[in-house]
């Protein structure tokens, strides 16, 4: 049975993702311990709220550096995408994890269009990638945020909520996802599959 570490440090809805995973028959190992992490042989970070929140608190738990070491498959979930990318504008800014250049900024959707974008929007593949197969262009998945990452060449996959959203990105090892692949219907089990090395 494949074994995943999802990242318990009180910044996340840690429950809808172990649900998900264990639906799949995975063994998920909630934790905030960094010795874990550093052995897990594979770690979700999700995340929702506010980035300086969450970064404070992986600092406190001493979670930063064995993420920035970590040599093998991580998925950053929602808030744990924009944690990937180097810097975000909220508040008076936050220094992140670092490994994709760029900056998440406030989302300012064209047309009036309401901020968090929150909902079904369907996904415009970029690129391939294993996280992706058998995922079809235009497929829905389920968004919340108010902030956007930088679009570049990390991004996979976009989403149009006026104007493009990175959707799924990647970094080496690292790849992240802005929306919920854990409630997003058959697109988000495909990835989470993907992710985990299941059969799809």
């Amino acid at each position: 049975m494949s074994e995943v570490a999802v990242i318990a440090y009180g910044a996340g809805n840690v429950a809808s993702v172990q649900f998900a995973l264990e639906r799949l028959g995975v063994s998920v190992r909630l934790t905030d311990d960094p010795a874990v992490v550093a052995d897990a042989e594979r770690v979700i970070l999700p995340g929702v709220g506010a980035a300086g929140y969450a970064t404070a608190r992986l600092a406190e738990l001493g979670l930063i550096e064995p993420l920035r070491a970590f040599p093998r498959p991580l998925l950053g979930v929602c808030l744990g995408q924009q944690l990937l990318f180097e810097r975000s504008e909220e508040g008076d800014g936050v220094q992140m994890l670092g490994f994709i250049p760029g900056v998440v900024r406030r989302l300012t959707p064209e047309g009036g269009l309401p901020v968090p974008h929150m909902g079904w929007s369907s996904l415009a593949r970029d690129r391939d990638d294993p996280l992706l197969e058998g995922v079809t262009d235009g497929a829905y998945a389920y968004f919340v945020h108010g902030f956007v990452c930088p679009d570049g060449p990390a991004t996979l996959a976009r989403a149009d909520y006026g104007g493009a959203v990175p959707a799924v990105v990647r970094s080496a090892n690292r790849w992240g996802c802005q929306f919920h692949p854990e409630r997003s219907a058959e697109a988000g089990a495909i990835i989470l599959k993907n992710f985990l090395g299941l059969p799809c």
